[in-house]
């Protein structure tokens, strides 16, 4: 007997269910048992590979949509609202975020009027719209970040807000002269004097700071927040270390004992002997009227009024490419009654041709040296026959004199930094062996260590004073080694807290406030057995730089505790990589990624996140506030590699030294307004030349300022241009730069008030060094919301509503 099959019978559709087949309700009904009738409509999904051919729309999408991530957010905001006021006629549309990404059919559904409803019936039962069966396609989005507001412009968002006040200067300040000050509302008071400080910075046309707009943003742990005058700099940048104490068996050298630590030439004698750098022959003064070359020997200096009578520089000779260099904190109450005196540090190499390699280590002793700089008034001296504008700018500007070079066995010096309060005995102080502070510093040996440095001017009597006083320093009070890589980077949190970026890719965390405040006594060894309360690999290679993100960490209630360390790190690597690291979860969050080596990195209390290179030299400053973390926008780009960046705690004025032999200035904090009345100026500090034939540099100077160039804003614009296929107008440029133009190091003056907050030191690879006195000023002279008290809102209520016009604006 034959088998019989199961007879087929109808099961229900679930397309038939949902109402979504085609025809009419009688082909439905009459439709016969079998496969689905229905026709689906797939769309074609991006394969989303980079190597795929892109379509033909979406390749016009692409070239007409600007790239400025600004006016993406201001895009989406307004979609939003206009989808809030939709009337009655629905139309959905498939974003165009996912329609960048895949090519799927969009669905439109558009309800006709009641006039044509009678008419087109029966047409609509029939064009039913395909609908799109089966999961969505897919959207590919690696993160999203929030729109604040429809009109963001990436206004810089302040990470901690101080309670209190701050100091802010009544006149302008001199170099060498008490300051008058007053207290005023800080920038973070509320909503509105944020608004207007930060706009009113975007009105600086000059090439340093305002000096009635500066303000002290940093913030320490170990400020003084109880008692009297807790606003005052005296309690918020208090003196640490007081009871340490100057090792013992430091000895003063003769200048032949010294010999061996200082920087010496290539071309050795005919017996071996080391020969003292020679002089760099120099160029100064301006080229229309012909420059003056000047031998400038090691440890000479003079200030740039030889030159020009308006200048407001030094220049002064280290004898070797600098790479070292950073400001000696002094304390407020101190500073008098050392006629206020600035101390500049700097670390020369060995010699011109010197060159480290990452991550290579020398054996000890090998030996260099740290010279001691000061800034002060110059000496009386008898009748001048200089011309009587030079005498008052001289006596202004003050004199650079190399007064102590440190005799150490560590090699030479990678990076220094003070420690970033003032930690020097007091000046009227009568005991013996007084310091002048705690210098820190990663050397050549691979070590991080931190001497104590004696204070000079004990160490001037019975010495030539016109020769610096050469000082055998026993072993530091601390010091780090490793035994798989060197110490490369560092950076304090506060007096206690640093970290260290290693060339194996690691970031090292210690706590050397208890070590170093139990080794106070002068007779105490070494410590060189400190474990880290932190060791995190972050990167894939050497870490060229890094820093602290100072603010403090929050409470679970969400206040911020002022009496904790900071917990957040930027590096930036060799790898490419730039990371934000929080220490308490042990992992690195890449920010950014170039196909560049990266150099330099610095934090800004003013803009809110770390400075570091972007694609093609450019100097990017990102956001580490959690409503705009990892956004940010691009300052300028210099003609060569940037070596070094340095930001303010006084000011958002942002310092750059590059490979070409420039040293610029720019304003982080400028208007963000486009086609706005203020330009977005960079400006070029001074420029080192070297001619190769003839083996002697110039300096150059006086430059007009440059409005800042954005090679994608240009890019795009050229090509909407109709009817044209002109390039953009890109700045000339070259890669080959001689390496004895580099500026390797710019540093401000960050500890020693906001009269000095001006300064800004400058070390290149030709041994030549400069301090530049730079101040800025309003356009058109006049400061706008009436002045600095309008600006700070000192005779209002700060919770008043706040008038601020396009005419006060464009004023």
């Amino acid at each position: 007997m034959v088998r019989q099959l199961r007879p087929r019978t109808s099961r229900p559709s679930y397309a038939v269910m949902a109402g979504l087949t085609f025809g009419s309700e009688d082909e439905n009904e009459n439709s016969k048992p079998g496969p689905s009738s229905i026709a689906v409509l797939e769309d074609e999904v991006d394969s989303e590979s980079d190597f795929a051919p892109e379509d033909d729309t979406r390749s016009q999408d692409a070239e007409g949509e600007p790239d400025d991530e600004e006016d993406e957010i201001q895009d989406d905001a307004e979609a939003e609202e206009d989808e809030d006021f939709a009337d009655d006629n629905i139309v959905v549309e498939q974003p165009k975020a996912l329609a960048r990404k895949t090519s799927a059919r969009t669905l439109k559904v558009k309800q006709p009027s009641a006039k044509a409803q009678g008419k087109t019936k029966a047409k609509n039962e029939d064009t039913i719209p395909t609908p799109q069966i089966g999961p969505p396609a897919a959207k590919r989005q690696n993160y999203a970040l929030p729109a604040p507001s429809v009109h963001h412009r990436h206004r810089a968002v302040p990470l901690y807000s101080r309670d209190g006040r701050v100091e802010r200067l009544l006149s302008r300040p001199q170099l060498f002269q008490q300051p008058s000050s007053t207290l005023t509302n800080p920038q973070t008071e509320n909503s509105k004097i944020s608004d207007r400080v930060n706009k009113s910075w975007g009105y600086n046309i000059g090439p340093g700071p305002l000096w009635d707009l500066a303000e002290d943003r940093a913030w320490f742990k170990e400020a003084i927040t109880t008692g009297p005058d807790v606003d005052t700099e005296a309690k918020r940048r208090p003196r640490v270390y007081a009871d340490v104490q100057l090792r013992n068996g430091w000895e003063i050298l003769s200048t032949g004992d010294a010999a061996p630590y200082l920087p010496t030439d290539d071309v050795t004698t005919e017996e071996g002997n080391l020969q003292p750098p020679p002089a760099v022959p120099c160029y100064f003064g301006s080229i229309k009227k012909g420059q003056t070359r000047q031998d400038v020997s090691m440890f000479e200096s003079f200030p740039m009024t030889k030159y020009y009578d308006e200048a407001k520089s030094h220049v002064f000779d280290a004898g070797a490419p600098v790479w070292g260099l950073d400001w000696c904190p002094i304390h407020v109450d101190d500073r008098q009654a050392r006629g206020f005196k600035q101390y500049l540090a700097v670390g020369p190499f060995p010699s011109h041709s010197h060159s480290p390699d990452i991550g290579q280590k020398v054996s000890r002793p090998s030996y260099a040296c740290i010279q001691i700089w000061s800034l002060s008034q110059p000496r009386k001296q008898g009748k001048s026959r200089a011309k009587a504008p030079s005498v008052s700018a001289s006596a202004t500007l003050g004199e650079m004199k190399c007064e102590m070079v440190l005799c150490i066995d560590s090699g030479p010096a990678y990076e220094l930094k003070w420690c970033p309060l003032p930690s020097h005995n007091l000046f009227d102080d009568s005991s013996t062996n007084k310091k002048l502070g705690l210098l820190a510093g990663t050397f050549e040996d691979g070590s991080f260590s931190v001497f104590v440095v004696p204070e000079p001017s004990q160490m001037e009597s019975g010495k030539n004073k016109q020769q610096p006083i050469f000082v055998k320093l026993p072993q530091p009070i601390v010091r780090i080694e490793l035994e798989d890589a060197a110490c490369w980077a560092f950076d304090w949190a506060n007096s206690e807290v640093i970290t260290i970026g290693t060339t194996n890719g690691s970031i090292l965390v210690y706590d050397i406030g208890s070590v170093v405040k139990a080794a106070a006594a002068g007779d105490q060894p070494t410590v060189t057995d400190l474990l880290p309360t932190h060791f995190l690999a972050i990167h894939q290679s050497a870490i060229r730089a890094l820093g602290w993100i100072k603010a403090p960490p929050t409470s679970s209630s969400g206040a911020p505790r002022v009496d904790l360390d900071p917990t957040v790190i930027a590096s930036a690597g060799y790898d490419g990589m730039e990371c934000l690291t929080d220490i308490r979860e042990g992992r690195g969050a890449v920010m950014n990624r170039t196909r560049d080596v990266l150099n330099a990195l610095a934090f800004s209390p003013f803009t809110g996140g770390p400075i570091t290179l972007d694609h093609e030299n450019t100097v990017k400053s990102y956001s580490a506030s959690p409503s705009m973390l990892g956004r940010g926008h691009s300052l300028f780009e210099p003609q060569g590699p940037v070596w070094s960046v340095h930001a303010s705690d006084y000011h958002p004025q942002l310092a750059i030294g590059s490979a070409d032999g420039t040293c610029s200035t720019t304003n982080m904090l400028r208007s963000t307004r486009r086609g706005g009345s203020v330009p977005f100026f960079v400006y070029k500090i001074f420029q080192m030349d070297y001619n190769r034939n003839t083996k002697e540099y110039r300096m150059l100077d006086r430059f007009l300022p440059q409005e800042s160039f954005d090679r994608p804003t240009a890019t795009r614009a050229s090509k909407t241009k109709k009817g044209a296929a002109e390039e953009p107008k890109i700045p000339a440029s070259t890669g080959a730069w001689p390496r004895e133009v580099g500026i390797h190091r710019v540093v401000w003056n960050n500890g020693n008030g906001l009269a000095s907050s001006c300064l800004l030191a400058a070390g290149s690879a030709s041994g030549l060094c400069r301090v530049d006195v730079l101040w800025g000023r309003w356009v058109r002279d006049k400061p706008p919301y009436g002045g600095v008290e309008g600006i700070r809102m000192e005779d209002v209520d700060p919770d008043a509503m706040e008038v601020d016009s396009e005419d006060e604006e464009s004023d």
